[in-house]
């Protein structure tokens, strides 16, 4: 799933080639990604993209007259701008914003789930969306001063999970949580609620370094068209199997089974190689 550097450079690239055009016309071949009916889509025809911003993992395209495309990427799912229409035997296609001047802003999904989604909102409907409203403070650029406090009501949570709750934080999930952990030397299983404030705020400064590189990275090499599979500048995550960056030890892994969780068991677990998902449902 695409997560905050991510969905931050596309929305970066995008609002600066959109910001100023006029929608022609706007349709939602994939009935079930289109979430909300009023506004009708065909709203936003005539009236010019204000911008594109992220909120948390989420896109939203602002629109002249307080309208708003709100989007969720999901796993799969991809937005970007073609200069040449789709035609509606593309199958991938969730929403088709017809540009003036022939280009389109075309949000694609690609396999079977159809889990990425859509809403037309106005102003007052984009800040009351359940989506958004539940959404904790961002990851960056300036993750909360206090993050002890912010994790202590989780309390026996394991961080790696905590981390990922977009009701927490926002913006991050499977590839950066190893990352920023990794990087604070904490092992993905200490309980939330017991962070030391040395712990939080090595972990805050793990969030902005991390993020903040990848971002730095991708204002580099990413440019329109935006590819669907970015460079992503991992460390650990999918790494397991190879030597530590800092320290030469085996990254270790455990195995869910939607997602593979990588450490340094030197520099964050003490020494002690956890048990596998796969092998047993018991970890210490």
């Amino acid at each position: 799933m695409p997560e905050l550097p991510e969905v931050e450079i596309t929305a970066r690239r995008l609002s600066e080639a959109l910001a100023g055009v006029t929608i022609e016309s706007a349709t939602a071949p994939g009935i079930n990604a289109l979430k909300t009916f009023a506004p009708p889509l065909d709203a936003l025809a005539g009236r010019e993209i204000e911008g594109v911003r992220r909120i948390g993992k989420h896109l939203v395209v602002d629109v002249a007259g307080d309208l708003h495309v709100l989007l969720h990427l999901m796993s799969a799912g991809r937005l970007q701008l073609y200069d040449k229409r789709a035609t509606m035997k593309d199958r991938t296609s969730r929403l088709l914003l017809r540009l003036d001047g022939g280009g389109e802003l075309r949000l694609r999904e690609f396999g079977t789930r159809q889990a990425a989604w859509v809403k037309l909102l106005d102003g007052p409907g984009l800040a009351a969306d359940e989506a958004l409203a539940t959404l904790g403070p961002e990851a960056w650029p300036d993750p909360p001063a206090d993050l002890a406090a912010l994790l202590k009501p989780q309390k026996a949570r394991p961080l790696q999970a905590v981390l990922r709750d977009q009701r927490v934080i926002a913006g991050i999930g499977r590839s950066w949580v190893d990352e920023i952990l990794w990087v604070a030397r904490l092992s993905p299983f200490k309980r939330a609620g017991e962070l030391t404030g040395e712990e939080a705020a090595a972990l805050r400064a793990a969030m902005i370094d991390r993020l903040g590189a990848a971002l730095a990275l991708y204002e580099e090499r990413v440019h329109l068209p935006i590819p669907d599979k970015l460079p992503l500048p991992l460390q650990v995550h999918r790494h397991h199997g190879e030597p530590c960056p800092r320290c030469g030890t085996t990254l270790e892994a455990i195995h869910y089974e939607d997602q593979v969780l990588a450490y340094c068991p030197e520099e964050q677990t003490g020494g002690r190689v956890l048990k596998d998902r796969r092998l047993s449902r018991l970890l210490k």
